[in-house]
């Protein structure tokens, strides 16, 4: 089921989902994981909203990034993956969006559940 978040203090729903959904399954401030991600852009040369710069962060905070299976219907939809994934705790990585789901619920500032996830992370050891 989707939930309407959006920790943006702004209220922007558009070009910080990475930060959202960081802030939705860590329990940092916004403030924290936009700085966080923006020195680590810094240190790569490259934008704290691109999937190699959240993809470090997650990484560094044990995070394991998994492809999607092939074995997944043609039209595996993050709210299909929500029900196939009732525990846990996972980042969605969709075409130019990211989305938290956290036993499966989805928490986003739109509702994506129609989108069609590439891969995940989810916590080292977490099933």
């Amino acid at each position: 089921m989707w939930h309407e978040y959006n920790p943006n203090p702004y209220g922007i729903r558009a070009g910080d989902c990475a930060v959202r959904a960081i802030v939705a399954v860590t329990g940092k401030k916004w403030e924290e994981v936009y700085m966080d991600l923006c020195v680590l852009g810094l240190k790569y040369g490259d934008w704290g909203s691109k999937n190699h710069i959240w993809g470090a962060y997650l990484r560094d905070l044990g995070y394991e990034r998994e492809a999607v299976s092939n074995d997944s219907p043609e039209y595996y939809t993050v709210e299909k993956f929500a029900e196939d994934h009732p525990d846990g705790v996972y980042i969605l990585a969709i075409s130019g969006h990211v989305v938290a789901l956290i036993n499966g619920d989805w928490f986003d500032s739109w509702d994506s559940g129609q989108c069609i996830p590439v891969y995940y992370w989810r916590k080292k050891g977490e099933e």
